[in-house]
């Protein structure tokens, strides 16, 4: 990350999180001493992100449910893709975005529990109060993203993509 073209690191810091000064930010700090460093310019970022930028950021979020098929029964997945579907749909109509949440720390047996039970008790949210949690679900989800993508760099891998889908190694099922 800190000795890549400013150009090719924005489109990095891309994949991680879709707000253009976000990532022209972190890009602009560079060189970082360790990932600590580069985390704590990410969230710092984050947290100044404008209304403007936030809604970029969620435009860039796939819209997608992506449950992974070895932890749910065939028929458990396809009721929890329709049960998902209309939940955003509801979300989406309310809040007028997509819906984040960040599981990193969620076991995978638990992540579609825990995404049905977050996206039901944000949609009674009051819409100021839903985008500042969207706004942490987003920091949080750019913070996991950039991690493994400065795991994936250190240990020799190029990353190429420009936007999502976000680390294929996340326990974040977007919806």
């Amino acid at each position: 990350m800190n000795a890549a073209a400013p150009g090719e690191a924005e489109a990095a810091l891309l994949t991680c999180c879709g707000s253009r000064r976000w990532a022209r930010r972190v890009a602009a700090h560079r060189p970082y001493p360790d990932l600590d460093a580069l985390l704590a310019a990410s969230d710092e970022a984050a947290y100044d992100l404008s209304p403007a930028d936030l809604a970029e950021a969620l435009a860039c979020e796939p819209l997608d449910p992506v449950i992974p098929h070895q932890i749910t029964p065939q028929a458990t997945h396809i009721a929890a893709r329709t049960a998902l579907r209309a939940a955003h749909a509801a979300y989406e109509s309310r809040f007028g975005h997509t819906f984040v949440i960040c599981l990193d720390d969620v076991p995978p047996d638990e992540a579609l529990d825990q995404l049905l039970a977050g996206i039901r008790s944000r949609l009674g949210n009051d819409p100021e109060d839903e985008r500042a949690i969207a706004a942490d679900e987003l920091r949080r989800l750019a913070r996991g993203r950039l991690a493994r993508l400065a795991l994936l760099r250190g240990a020799g891998h190029a990353v190429t993509e420009s936007r999502p889908p976000p680390c294929p190694d996340s326990p974040y099922v977007p919806v």
